[in-house]
C-alpha cells in the first residue's frame, strides 16, 4: 500500500486543478501547467481535494501510484509558489554574469561558457558569485541548476567550483610530507 498514492492533496485558494481523462492541468497565480500521466492511475478532483486511486495491484502501477501523486503535488506548489534553486561559485576569478536569458560562467577555463536558460526558467543574479534559478516546473528548475553545477563540479581539494547554495563538499587532506 502507497502511503505517499494514497495522500489526499488539497487545493490553495487561487489554484484550478482540472481533470481531462489522464491529463491534468495546473492554473495558479505564477503560471499553468499541464502533464500527461498513465490511463492506469485515477485522478479525481472533488471540491478542494485531489485524490489518486490505482485502478489494479501490478507492480508498476503501484509504483505509478506515489509517483503521480508527488508529481501532482508538485503542480500545485509550482503554480502557487513557484521553485528556486540557488548556485554559487568558489575559487579566484571564478564568476556568473547574465544577461537576459543568457549565463555566462568564467570558471577558470580558457574561455568562457555560454548557457542559454530554457523556457519558463529565469536567472536572477544576486552577486557576481551567486545566481538563482527560478521557475514553475521542479523538473526543469532542478535540471537546469544541475547543468550549470555540471560545468565546474566542486574539487575535493580546495573545493573550488560551481555548487548548490549551502552544499557541504567533502574535504580531502592532500598530500602531506611525512
Amino acid at each position: 500500500m502507497s502511503r505517499i498514492g494514497n495522500r489526499v492533496l488539497t487545493i490553495p485558494d487561487g489554484v484550478t486543478v482540472t481533470v481531462d481523462g489522464s491529463k491534468v492541468t495546473v492554473k495558479g497565480p505564477k503560471g499553468q501547467l499541464e502533464r500527461e500521466f498513465s490511463n492506469k492511475i485515477e485522478i479525481s478532483v472533488n471540491e478542494n481535494e485531489v485524490t489518486t486511486k490505482r485502478l489494479d495491484e501490478i507492480k508498476t502501477t503501484k509504483q505509478l501510484h506515489g509517483t503521480t501523486n508527488s508529481l501532482i503535488q508538485g503542480m500545485i506548489e509550482g503554480v502557487k509558489e513557484g521553485f528556486v534553486k540557488e548556485l554559487e561559485i568558489v575559487g579566484v576569478g571564478y564568476r556568473f554574469k547574465i544577461s537576459g536569458k543568457q549565463l555566462t560562467i568564467n570558471a577558470g577555463f580558457s574561455h568562457q561558457v555560454h548557457m542559454t536558460a530554457p523556457e519558463g526558467i529565469e536567472l536572477e543574479e544576486v552577486s557576481n558569485t551567486e545566481i538563482k534559478v527560478k521557475g514553475i516546473d521542479k523538473q526543469k528548475v532542478g535540471e537546469f541548476a544541475a547543468q550549470v553545477r555540471k560545468q565546474k563540479e566542486p574539487e575535493p581539494y580546495k573545493a573550488k567550483g560551481i555548487r548548490y547554495k549551502g552544499e557541504h563538499i567533502r574535504r580531502k587532506e592532500g598530500k602531506k610530507a611525512a
